[in-house]
């Protein structure tokens, strides 16, 4: 027998030795969006969870054609049923518009709203890591494990179209890091790429848990902030400047510091109607912060 042969017969008994350890292990009801906004994302079905566009929602989605309150999903023992919840635009189990409690099975598609059509399946851990890799991959970068600029565009959308439609307030942070050529020139990349993590870091822990944080491209960071004014978010802005300028970065034996400018912009401050137009206006701010002499906060 080859050892090729022998290499690939190993490797099957891994992956049976996985299976029987996962033997037993309990499978959970999920739904995975495969259309619409938040395409990708899983969610865990607990006993009964609604699906709308309210915030009262267990699982909110933000889809024109989803009714404030759409659809019900809950578990009666080890089946699940959907029901509509008398919405405008219906739910289909399928592609057939149901009208009564319906059951629900391992790979059935459900769409709801215009846009927005989810997976029903019984999925274990094994399940659930590989799912989450493979959504981390698609959705976050690399190097700073923030958001990447396409899932911040997603987002920024739906979330622009969500206060419009309620009239409340939106704000967006656009973040430059001053002279980061510089760095990368005297101290060599690995030290830009620390500075990037450890400002990823910082931000993170300085916003909200609703907030949302992005790597928008090279050392360009973007902040969605939901039901912020311009006030407030320009407040926001410069404590996080001061919080960043008088950060020290450890790297090696070195100790770096950095500083960011940071343009703000928002709805309805601004009359930005497209997610393009908001985020022009943030960058625009950006700009001037930077003219006027780098670490400053513009709006």
């Amino acid at each position: 027998m080859s050892d090729e042969w022998q290499e690939e017969d190993t490797s099957t008994t891994d992956i049976d030795e996985v299976r029987s350890r996962l033997e037993g292990v309990p499978r959970r009801a999920t739904l995975t969006v495969l259309t619409g906004t938040s395409t990708g994302q899983m969610y865990k079905v607990p006993k009964s969870v609604r699906i709308g566009r309210s915030p009262t929602c267990e699982i909110r989605i933000d889809d024109d054609g989803l009714s404030r309150k759409h659809a019900h999903v809950r578990l009666e023992g080890e089946q699940a049923f959907v029901e509509d919840m008398a919405s405008r635009n219906g739910t289909f189990v399928n592609g057939t518009r149901i009208d009564k409690p319906t059951a629900l099975n391992d790979g059935d598609k459900l769409q709801i709203g215009r846009a927005t059509v989810l997976r029903f399946a019984y999925q274990d851990a094994l399940d659930d890591s590989f799912h989450e890799n493979l959504l981390s991959s698609a959705l976050r970068d690399g190097l700073t494990k923030l958001f990447n600029k396409r899932y911040l565009l997603d987002r920024l959308d739906s979330e622009l179209k969500f206060a419009q439609r309620h009239e409340t307030a939106l704000s967006l942070l656009m973040l430059d890091l001053d002279h980061f050529k510089e760095t990368n020139d005297s101290h060599g990349h690995l030290a830009g790429d620390a500075v990037l993590s450890h400002l990823a870091t910082t931000l993170t822990k300085a916003v909200r848990n609703e907030d949302v944080i992005a790597r928008f491209g090279g050392e360009e960071f973007a902040i969605v902030l939901r039901a912020i004014g311009i006030e407030p978010a320009t407040q926001t802005a410069e404590r996080l400047r001061r919080h960043i300028e008088q950060t020290v970065v450890p790297f090696q034996s070195q100790e770096l510091r950095a500083t960011v400018s940071i343009g703000v912009a928002g709805v309805p401050s601004t009359r930005a109607k497209t997610v393009e137009e908001l985020v022009d206006a943030a960058d625009q701010a950006l700009y001037r912060a930077k003219r006027a002499g780098r670490n400053k906060v513009s709006r």
